[in-house]
């Protein structure tokens, strides 16, 4: 780093990537900010700088192999920092300690026979309550909350036949339990039910899949879709609904194909929002057909909403959006992206599902690309086809949005 940009940094004061600290902290205070902020988007921590920004250097001797000695004694997992010492003046130097997201979270600091978590929030870093703790886990991997058991839930809130059909006709599964208590040995084995004490419970999976209404009990799942004439959300909406169901449909499997017989929340959203992706023209063609032009690729819309319900972090008790707008088409799915992801190794075609389970039955339903590269092989492709526009995608700590821009010259 150069002192320039050093000095630019301390000006700009602590926020929430940027920590300063005296050399004389105790190693717990420092394993406390290193792991806020590897918990949140990784950052800097520059010891030698006053909470005011002023600059009062370094004074520790080989406080290089002090700081190491803390990241591997307090610090878990391990982080692999990049250290830096920065001559200020002919007094003052600092030292500059960097590392970046954590893809192992939740961090901890150990001291004292105690492993506490801290988060960063603004330019303080206190400790993660329950809540964020949750998140932390199911974003590293530790916690998958799509096998959670759903209170007030039982196995009498699963559709029968929908898992019938999946077993016998999607999977060809050769033995369909007859009893109750067949029924309820294979779906726990199949993560549709889960144990909680002595009870049986729904899965968040099994619900959201299967469910007769999973919105009874399950309150952020289903998706809110709403439509209106302007670029903005308005009071008076063209259309506001709430899709509650099953996410899968059930299918008749014959030799010759496969036909719907009752479309779930998949299937019944492409129904609602058609008259609002699609435009008729205003005269009969040759054939006495008005043609039908669609704003939007449907293949690219099925794939965003479908990512959206399988990605989404169940840990957000809020709602799926889909909006529909004058110009654009936009989804937000609760949640930051899992893991390490980002917008680039999407794009890519990188895979990191948060929700397996879910994932997994809608691939064998056809849902999921099998690949799991939809946004890469589809979404992209067919706006750039059809659009001549790429997707826009928008990353927050609350929120994943993708919008896919409207065609333009449409009549």
């Amino acid at each position: 780093m150069l002192k320039a940009e050093l000095l630019e940094i301390i000006a700009n004061s602590e926020n929430s990537g940027v920590e300063f600290k005296r050399d004389d902290i105790r190693p717990e205070q420092l394993a406390k900010e290193v792991v806020a902020l590897a918990n949140f988007q990784g950052g800097r921590v520059i010891l030698g700088v006053e909470d005011d920004g002023s600059i009062s250097g370094i004074q520790k001797d080989n406080l290089e192999e002090w700081v190491m000695n803390v990241f591997r004694d307090k610090i878990h997992p391990m982080i692999l920092p990049f250290y830096e010492q920065i001559k200020v003046d002919e007094h003052n130097t600092v030292a500059v300690i960097t590392f970046p997201q954590g893809i192992s979270k939740p961090y901890v600091v150990r001291h004292g026979g105690d492993e506490t978590i801290y988060i960063r929030v603004g330019s303080t870093s206190p400790r993660a309550t329950r809540e964020q703790q949750m998140r932390l886990f199911e974003l590293g991997g530790m916690l998958h909350t799509e096998v959670m058991p759903v209170p007030k839930t039982d196995m009498s809130c699963l559709d029968e036949v929908r898992l019938q059909n999946y077993l016998r006709d999607i999977i060809k599964d050769p033995e369909v339990p007859n009893s109750r208590d067949e029924w309820e040995s294979r779906l726990l084995g199949l993560g549709f039910l889960a144990e909680a004490g002595d009870k049986v419970y729904c899965s968040i999976a099994g619900l959201v899949l299967f469910g007769k209404s999973p919105r009874r009990h399950l309150k952020q799942s289903g998706l809110r879709v709403f439509a209106f004439a302007g670029e903005e959300k308005e009071y008076q909406a063209l259309f506001d609904e709430i899709l509650d169901g099953p996410l899968v449909g059930r299918w008749d499997i014959t030799s010759s194909g496969k036909s719907l017989i009752d479309g779930g929340v998949i299937e019944r959203f492409i129904e609602q929002i058609s008259p609002f992706v699609s435009l008729e023209a205003s005269a009969i063609d040759e054939n006495f057909r008005r043609e039908t032009q669609w704003l939007y690729p449907l293949d690219a819309i099925r794939e965003v909403v479908v990512n959206a319900l399988v990605h989404r972090d169940w840990t957000r008790f809020v709602d799926i959006e889909v909006g529909l707008y004058a110009d654009r088409f936009e989804v937000i799915s609760p949640g930051a992206l899992q893991n390490s992801m980002t917008i680039e190794k999407m794009i890519a075609g990188q895979r990191s599902p948060r929700n397996v389970l879910i994932m997994e039955v809608l691939r064998d339903y056809g849902y999921v690309d099998y690949r799991g590269m939809g946004i890469r092989t589809k979404v992209v492709p067919l706006m750039k086809r059809m659009n001549h526009v790429e997707p826009i995608f928008e990353v927050t700590e609350d929120y994943v949005k993708t919008i896919l821009p409207r065609a333009k010259g449409t009549f």
